[in-house]
């Protein structure tokens, strides 16, 4: 069987998949991410939080064999990991892959489970980064739900970005509107995560996720009172990722 040939660099690959697609709707952007040759080898990675119904629905649709890496920070709230098993039935997901940081590796940083409370960077890199990074060695992409309106390191977020050197971040809903996202939940009759009726639009770790105040911004309770927006799976040397990374430099 002759051996497949080798992908073009990563940002090569970015700029002509942003050109190519950048007229497409998140749908048509999905589909094209899972069947693209120059995206290469695919994985969504989903967090069950709020918003997440939404890609896993467009995946189901499309190819429930899909691999959906689900990180269990075991943190998270119960009714996380309640929803995350009722959602993975319902669409019929069957190729869920749950990753946890190393039992050695937390023994050996966070052995009391209190790093959150020292260092949430330090903790987030424990628990999502580091296990989320091995789990992408597999994979040429992986498909997030990152938008442009959640954050302002997100303001010029395009449907496809470099992750390092060797791989590609999708983000089919890249462009879409806090209403986009309740127009197709309603119109599919997804299910939704029970903590958003309890005021929390935004849904990490128990210990560092709150309820959000009428009028705040959606992401106000992730970390609150901390200068921290992002848990690091989307950082490239410690840095936020907005767009296409030069040939040769991951800063």
């Amino acid at each position: 069987m002759p051996l497949e040939a080798p992908l073009p660099p990563v940002a090569e690959r970015v700029a002509h998949l942003n050109h190519r697609y950048r007229h497409h709707s998140a749908t048509a952007v999905v589909e094209r991410a899972l069947n693209d040759p120059t995206v290469g080898h695919t994985a969504l990675v989903s967090s069950f939080g709020a918003e997440s119904v939404v890609l896993l629905h467009m995946i189901a649709r499309r190819d429930p064999d899909t691999p959906v890496l689900f990180i269990d920070t075991e943190m998270l709230f119960p009714e996380t990991l309640a929803y995350q098993r009722d959602v993975s039935e319902r669409l019929g997901l069957r190729n869920l892959r749950v990753i946890r940081a190393g039992a050695e590796a937390v023994r050996a940083t966070d052995p009391e489970g209190t790093l959150h409370q020292r260092d949430p960077d330090a903790c987030c890199a424990l628990r999502k980064t580091a296990p989320l990074d091995a789990a992408l060695s597999r994979f040429d992409a992986w498909i997030t739900g990152r938008k442009r309106f959640q954050a302002g390191s997100r303001a010029a977020l395009e449907f496809f970005e470099a992750d390092g050197p060797s791989r590609i971040k999708v983000n089919p809903l890249a462009h879409w509107t806090p209403e986009d996202v309740q127009d197709y939940m309603i119109n599919n009759r997804l299910p939704r995560h029970p903590l958003v009726a309890r005021g929390y639009p935004s849904i990490g770790c128990a210990p560092c996720t709150s309820p959000v105040a009428p009028g705040e911004d959606p992401r106000a309770g992730r970390w609150r009172d901390a200068a921290k927006e992002e848990c690091g799976i989307h950082f490239i040397n410690g840095k936020a990722v907005r767009g296409p990374l030069p040939t040769g430099d991951a800063a």
